[in-house]
Parts: C-alpha cells; structure tokens; sequence
C-alpha cells in the first residue's frame, strides 16, 4: 500500500512487527468484544485486531486510505471504515447492547489532547483504551502532585480514567520517525469516579482556571472564583501552588464553589 505520510493529518505509521505483538498482549483483543480503532491508517494494527475479534469499527479521517485499507482487511474480517473526524465523532453509536467499547489507537500527537478529553466524555459507553501516544503526554497524564508533568490533564484524566503506562516506544517503530519518544497507555473509566464533585462544569473550570498561570499561588490564580477564606475552609493553604494539590482536593475547591454560587 502506497501512500505518503500527511503532516496535517500527524500521520506517523507503525511497522515494528515486535511493538505490535506486545501491544496486541497488552489489548487481549477477543471475539464478540465491540473493537473500535481511530486512525487505522495502512492497518498495522487492524488486522490483527480483525483476526482477534472478527469485527473492527474503524475511525479514519484521510479519505485516501480507505480503499486500500478495505481491501487488504476484506480476508481477515468484517472492517467498517467510518470517514470522519475522531474528535467530533460520536462514539456512543457504536456501542453495541450489553456491551461497551475497547477503543485503540495510534493517535496523532497534533490532537491528541483534545481528543483524550473528547473520548473521556463519552466513557460511559466505553470498557477500556489503548493508545500510542507522545511519552510527555503519557506521563503527564499519569503524573503525581509536585512535579512538572502534573496538571490539568493529570487531574480531569484520572478523574475519568484509572491510568496506567504500559510500556515505552521509540521514534524507529514508525514510519516517519517521529521526533519524539511515543508510549502506550491504558485507560480504564471508573464504574465510579474516585472523587465525589457535585457539579462536573463547575470542577472543570476551575482546574482549568488553576493552571492558567501555574506559577501563581491558589489565593491569585483562583481569584474571581474562591477567596481565600473559601480555600482554607477547605483545609487549603491559599499559598500553595497548583501542582502540589491532589485530584481529592480540586474536587473540594469544586464542590466549595457551588456552594459559594449558590449563595450568591
């Protein structure tokens, strides 16, 4: 199959026959399961997933990879190929009753960020994640309070998502390589988010609002939002710093700032 990786679509396809391997033990695709891949790109991974479950519901966006795609999986399984894009696709249409979907990718790293939070807010139809995506991105996903890579992504992804990094991958797996380090990721969505917050708009604003201007302490960067007698009724020190708080404690700013709106 002959086509030239597209910068604007952050193509960068896997040919590592040993990375595929280890990905597909860690997936542990079987039949019956409701597979779905985005950006199935010259299926490297497609049909093994098709041989493993029988049928593979497939994202791709790059018109041009569609044909050839269908006829190279048309012996290993059924492969319907929906032309969209991922991040305003509706995924819930493709769960099938009694069962929620195993979603896989190899994302591209241009919206990769976008499309995490696009798919954590349909996880009530979703059992599990395997993803490719740029090892930063991984890691800050799966980052502890204190350090650099932890912030708003850390916070609303395991909010949403167990997370767990599974192993690395090198830039001479793919084809082109890309200038980065990749990692696969699993994302499993809690049947119960491990914190209780009241009001989920509320909390994302204002974790959004927090690491806005993450050098500034909680008593300015949430200005407009809670006071600082709001902060330490919440056993907060308005001196601290965004990335020293835990998820347990956004979700107590949160739940504080409905109650300050509502009294208003």
């Amino acid at each position: 199959m002959t086509h030239r990786a597209r910068k604007r679509f952050g193509q960068n396809f896997l040919h590592d026959t040993g990375v595929i391997q280890r990905i597909m033990q860690a997936v542990a695709a079987h039949p019956d399961q409701a597979m779905v891949e985005i950006g199935p790109g010259q299926g490297a991974l497609t049909l093994p997933l098709l041989r493993a479950c029988g049928r593979v519901d497939a994202v791709e966006l790059d018109r041009d990879l569609i044909a050839p795609l269908s006829d190279k999986a048309a012996a290993a399984g059924t492969l319907v190929i929906h032309q969209a894009d991922a991040l305003k696709f509706d995924f819930s249409t493709l769960a099938r009753a009694g069962s929620r979907l195993r979603v896989v990718g190899n994302l591209p790293y241009n919206i990769s960020t976008p499309l995490l939070f696009h798919l954590a807010g349909q996880s009530d139809y979703i059992q599990d994640m395997h993803f490719m995506l740029q090892k930063e991105v991984v890691l800050r996903m799966a980052a502890s309070p204190g350090g650099g890579a932890y912030g708003r992504l850390s916070i609303m992804m395991q909010y949403h998502c167990r997370v767990t990094p599974l192993f690395d991958i090198g830039p001479e797996s793919f084809r082109p390589a890309p200038k980065v380090d990749s990692a696969f990721v699993r994302l499993v969505p809690w049947g119960r988010p491990p914190v209780r917050v009241e009001n989920y708009t509320d909390f994302d604003t204002l974790v959004r609002q927090a690491f806005a201007q993450r050098r500034k302490t909680l008593r300015n960067s949430l200005k407009g939002l809670l006071g600082e007698n709001d902060i330490r009724a919440c056993d907060i020190d308005p001196g601290a710093r965004p990335e020293t708080l835990s998820l347990e404690q956004y979700a107590r700013l949160a739940n504080r700032l409905v109650t300050t709106t509502q009294g208003r």
